[in-house]
């Protein structure tokens, strides 16, 4: 038979386990931080870091950009400045006869944080400037999704009927310039623009460390 000082033991044992386990699920629960919404439509300003010519690039070919001003969900800091922005070709158009210039189209598929977590995105390139502190898009202002890389000299301009158009990105700061025809897209290394998301991101505040 079991002696109850036996018994006592194994109870308390059980108790003790279960106390345990208790205490460190609630810590870990603690130490899950909140997420904020990162809503669609805000609008992300990156620098390039590769180089990109529609005389050589593929459509799936990958590229990377860096985040140039902090990105703000509900006042929190949630992708901060020197994130890497990878991003790839989806369509290419290469410099043809004087009357085609060249042209390419991308998006935006995933951001790594200085932490080394990554977390999926979903974005375009816009010419939208018209942004608040946080990068939310104002009322009125545009969300052209339409945009490409196009070649001689502009360097975001607007799709029209899927070829390249006169129109040039507000947001490289060159509004106003015509592309020379002919010419390949290039986007060098430190080349600005601006990336607006087509869906939502859910992201904790960024904290350094792993």
């Amino acid at each position: 038979m079991i002696s109850k000082s036996k018994m006592m033991m194994s109870a308390l044992t059980v108790v003790f386990v279960l106390g345990a386990t208790a205490d460190a699920f609630a810590q870990t629960k603690r130490r899950t931080p909140p997420k904020y919404t990162l809503p669609a439509n805000s609008v992300m300003r990156l620098r390039m870091r590769d180089s990109l010519t529609s005389k050589t690039a593929n459509v799936g070919q990958q590229f990377t950009s860096t985040v140039v001003d902090p990105v703000y969900a509900k006042g929190f800091v949630v992708i901060p400045q020197g994130s890497v922005v990878t991003g790839h070709v989806t369509s290419v158009q290469r410099a043809g006869r004087k009357s085609d210039a060249g042209s390419m189209t991308v998006v935006f598929t995933g951001v790594q944080l200085p932490n080394g977590k990554a977390y999926a995105l979903n974005g375009s390139l816009t010419d939208s400037e018209n942004t608040d502190n946080e990068g939310q898009v104002k009322g009125g202002s545009s969300k052209k999704r339409n945009i490409a890389f196009i070649g001689g000299g502009a360097v975001v301009g607007a799709l029209i009927n899927g070829a390249a158009g006169a129109g040039i990105g507000a947001g490289v700061g060159i509004a106003g310039a015509l592309f020379s025809k002919g010419k390949e897209a290039e986007v060098k290394p430190g080349t600005e623009f601006n990336v607006i998301l087509n869906k939502s991101v859910l992201m904790p505040e960024y904290r350094g460390g792993n």
